[in-house]
């Protein structure tokens, strides 16, 4: 009984660092994305893209799994709208950019 209250007490404490930890990457995907993606693709929740053949990142779960993107941020991008750069990605980044994907989808 006491290790139940013992293990529950740890994680209630632990629970606001992991969400302040995922906040982490949202702001690290996004400054990602302003710094890589903005020039192309209207990043937030709302605005059009500057380029109209580039996706806005909200509506990318409507072309793909954002989850799947992984993948293919790991191999590097070599598909996407007409003008985009061949970039790759490493894990930390991809955890970070999949993040801010995710708190901005509609």
């Amino acid at each position: 009984m006491v290790r139940l209250v013992t293990l529950s007490c740890v994680a209630l404490l632990l629970t606001p660092w992991a969400a302040l930890g995922q906040e982490g990457r949202v702001q690290r995907g996004r400054v990602f994305a302003q710094t890589n993606c903005a020039q192309c693709h209207a990043i937030g929740r709302f605005g059009d893209s500057p380029i109209p053949e580039a996706p806005p990142f909200r509506t990318l779960h409507l072309r793909y799994p954002v989850d799947d993107l992984a993948e293919a941020f790991a191999e590097g991008i070599t598909t996407g709208h007409p003008t985009m750069p061949q970039f790759q990605l490493d894990p930390a980044q991809i955890n970070d950019l999949i993040a801010y994907l995710r708190s901005v989808q509609r």
